[in-house]
Parts: structure tokens; sequence; C-alpha cells
């Protein structure tokens, strides 16, 4: 398992106190890692960051203004390399040591994605319960009409097979890339696996930034991806 060779993506935005710390766990996680850290229009230091660091196994690229989260990722897949593909947060709020746990089912044959489920069992900060039951509502959603049984679609911790992941026509620039994946690797009959991670969340004092706003997005892309995508 230690020689698979993964790449992370890793989207940023205005995360200058923890992406140095979230990029040296990448680099430890055990595998013989690239890392492409994608700065997605940041203004309080993190772009200069990483334009600063120098690493073999660190490629940086920039959005000249924020356009969100899911167009990073899609700048990030484009770029990476490796054959096996995971999405990282820049806060501190994902384990790489759970890639140990994820990239078993990708390893072996059986998986062609993998989520990080916060819900099966692995340690995490107690915090929200509005956030518990809105996520709880939105994956129930996706699942009703995916025909899925997921306990945590939201999660920022997924790990695909690359070959599989090229083959799907993204299009989602926000937080709505989480319901657009979940909805057409479904639709493409990919064989999905959940594994418990742990999970130490943010409060919004310490920088959390989905909100109320977001959750209503997913709520939409959800419909949208059913009905009219």
């Amino acid at each position: 398992m230690e020689t698979a060779k993964i790449s992370v993506v890793i989207p940023v935005y205005n995360e200058v106190h923890t992406i140095g710390t979230v990029i040296d766990r990448v680099l430890n996680c055990g595998f013989d890692v690239e890392i492409i850290a994608v700065d997605d229009g940041s203004t309080d230091g993190s772009r200069e960051f990483l334009q600063r660091l120098e690493h073999p196994r660190v490629r940086a690229y920039f959005h000249a203004r924020n356009k969100g989260k899911g167009a990073a990722l899609r700048l990030g897949f484009a770029a990476a390399t490796h054959p096996y593909v995971f999405v990282q947060d820049a806060d501190l709020e994902y384990d790489p040591r759970d890639y140990h746990e994820m990239i078993a089912p990708l390893l072996d044959g059986r998986a062609d994605m993998v989520y990080g489920s916060r819900f099966l069992g692995g340690p995490h900060r107690v915090l929200f319960f509005w956030h518990y039951v809105g996520n709880r509502f939105i994956t129930m959603l996706s699942n009703a009409i995916t025909d899925l049984n997921l306990s945590d679609m939201e999660t920022g911790m997924k790990g695909f097979a690359r070959d599989k992941l090229m083959e799907l026509r993204l299009s989602a620039d926000r937080f709505t890339f989480e319901p657009e994946i979940t909805a057409k690797a479904a639709r493409a009959k990919w064989r999905i696996y959940e594994v418990g991670i742990s999970y130490s969340g943010r409060s919004y004092e310490e920088g959390k930034k989905i909100g109320w706003r977001d959750a209503l997005a997913a709520t939409l892309a959800i419909l949208y991806y059913r009905f009219w995508d």
C-alpha cells in the first residue's frame, strides 16, 4: 500500500494559518504523493505562501479571482498525474492519515470512488446540531434522487481512480461540486464505497466558511442534476 502513487488536490481559499500544516501532513501521509494546491483568489496571504513554497512534490496553481471550490478542483484534477486522486481541504478538519483506510477499496479494484464518512464511527469533534441535521437532510435527498445509500454525501474527503474521474464532465464551480459528482458518479454506475474517518470540525470563529446558503444551493443542485442537467 505504501508504494501506491496518489495525487492530492487541495483547494485553498484564505487558509494562510493552516495550509502549511496541511501540506506537511499530506507529504508525510505514508504514500508516494504529489500535491496540487490550487489557490482560489485568496486575499489573506495564502497565495503568497504558495508562491514562495518550493518542494519537488508540490505544485501550485492560482486563480486570479475567487471562482469556488468546484472550479479549483477541476483545475487540480486536470493537473493530477498519479493513478489515485484524493481531495483534501486546506483547513485542519480532515486527517491525511485516513487515506490508508480509504485507498484499500481502490487498490484492490472494488471501488471507483471512496467517500470518507464523518458518520461511520470515527472520532470527531462535537459541534453544531443544525449542521448535522442539514447534512443528513441533504444526504437523504441526494440518496433518494441517486438511489444510493451514502451516510455523508457532503464530506470533503473523497478518493478516486484517476482514469474514472477523467471520464466525468464536471461543471459546478462552488460547493455544489459535492452533489454534482455524486449524481454523475451514480449515473455512470461507479462502484462507490464509504469508509469511516476522523473529523476535527471548526467553529465559525476558527474560520469555518460553509453556511445555510450553501445548504440551500446544494439542495437546488441535487434537483438540478436529476431533472435538468
